[in-house]
């Protein structure tokens, strides 16, 4: 009998106190068959659930489960969806994954265009890679929110631009969520010269329309690497280039605003930056609904690490500091870095690191590599322990995108290296620890 290979068991979860154990398998739910994480989640929501596992002795328990509703059993499996990740089939001018040099580790190379991943893990999806079966189950789950892929609804524009045909079948679909009472989150990945300006007001527009089913919508850029050779022309925004678009943006923001009591379009983090202008208020971010796709992420930072600052706290020992940052957030991050330096009355150096490997014209953290940082802090000349933005690291894993390990960076350095997350408060506590 098939069935799902069980990988892990929260210890003191329900599954764990029945006597589920790692290698049992997971034979059906409710007397249902399991295909992937979609099938699960919406069979162990109930407050009675049935479960048939399969020891590895061959020995079949069948168990009766109560529960509070939407409460998980704590199995863990070896796939998140339980399933093969479905590819992604789209040929978009501004893929990123095509403009990585040759040597990265094969996973790197996937194109993942996956519905379940937009629920499982936030991703964003194109809708242009499935079937009405695939997409009938959508809404026959009604699981909430699903993040989408827009980038231009000129439904031409957006073929030409994803290279599939499928993908003018944008609104048969969003009318469809919207009807299912079924959240959506959208996002623009503006490329110079092809979705931006006017085409950008008409997407803003046309999103608006299925609020309140639409929770929000971002503006990013483009990210373009050195290694275009053969790929689609396309140029990096400007300066005057990012203020036109922060100008459309507040222009939606104000009448959405007045419409809906929601500001619902937000420029990413990049835009402000590149445009030289002023990050809005924390409170201009609402609930931070794009907070994950660099929306309000760096505000967050900044305001976390202030009000840290501010808080009294004694420090024992005058720590010997080195944060790395990358070109983007250089100017914020060596700003908080002198609060703290001038209100404890120590020495906090600040290394930014120029991303040699993907080219000096992506400037985010997440895209650093160790060889790069290793290189940076060399000629620096770093001090006592560093700290490194952890969304540099493969996100299960502490290792950059060229397979270095924190480890290794720490060894070939000598140096004590602590990977932080977007927490403010947690960043000042380490420099003062």
């Amino acid at each position: 009998m098939s069935g799902h290979l069980i990988t892990g068991v929260e210890h003191g979860s329900i599954a764990f106190d029945m006597g589920v154990r790692v290698g049992d398998v997971l034979i059906s739910i409710n007397d249902s068959e399991v295909k992937d994480a979609f099938d699960y989640q919406y069979l162990i929501r109930d407050e009675a659930v049935e479960i048939l596992i399969q020891k590895p002795t061959g020995e079949e328990w069948l168990l009766d489960i109560e529960k509070d509703e939407e409460e998980g059993i704590g199995l863990v499996f070896e796939s998140e969806l339980m399933d093969d990740t479905r590819a992604c089939e789209n040929k978009c001018v501004f893929c990123f994954i095509d403009q990585f040099p040759k040597g990265l580790r094969r996973s790197l190379y996937f194109k993942d265009d996956d519905v379940r991943l937009s629920f499982l893990q936030g991703n964003y999806v194109t809708l242009t890679n499935m079937n009405e079966e695939e997409f009938n189950r959508i809404l026959f789950y009604k699981f909430s929110p699903i993040n989408i892929s827009v980038h231009s609804t000129n439904m031409e524009q957006r073929a030409q631009m994803m290279g599939n045909a499928n993908a003018a079948k944008l609104f048969e679909y969003l009318d469809k969520l919207a009807k299912a009472e079924i959240e959506m989150n959208f996002q623009i990945v503006l490329v110079k010269g092809l979705n931006d300006g006017k085409y950008l007001e008409r997407s803003i527009e046309e999103l608006a329309k299925y609020l309140p089913w639409a929770k929000s919508l971002s503006v990013v850029p483009v990210g373009l690497t050195r290694y275009r050779e053969g790929l689609y022309k396309i140029e990096k925004f400007t300066r005057e280039d990012a203020r036109d678009v922060i100008g459309i943006v507040k222009k939606f923001q104000q009448s959405i605003r007045k419409t809906h009591g929601t500001r619902f379009v937000y420029a990413a983090d990049e835009f402000y930056l590149t445009a030289g202008r002023d990050l809005p208020a924390y409170e201009d971010y609402q609930d931070f609904p794009q907070y994950e796709n660099g929306v309000g992420m760096l505000r967050s930072f900044i305001d976390d690490a202030q009000n840290a600052i501010r808080k009294p706290r004694r420090v024992k020992n005058k720590p010997d500091v080195t944060v790395v940052t990358a070109v983007a957030a250089a100017e914020h991050i060596k700003e908080l870095c002198k609060e703290i330096a001038e209100g404890y009355e120590i020495d906090v150096n600040v290394c930014v690191v120029k991303n040699r490997f993907l080219g000096e014209d992506i400037t985010v953290s997440g895209l650093l590599i160790g060889d790069d940082i290793i290189a940076a802090l060399k000629e620096a000349g770093h001090h006592g322990k560093i700290i490194i933005p952890s969304n540099c690291l493969k996100r299960d894993e502490d290792v950059f995108l060229d397979d270095i390990s924190v480890l290794e960076v720490e060894n070939r350095l000598n140096a004590r290296v602590i990977p932080i997350g977007n927490d403010g408060e947690w960043f000042v506590r380490e420099i003062l620890d």
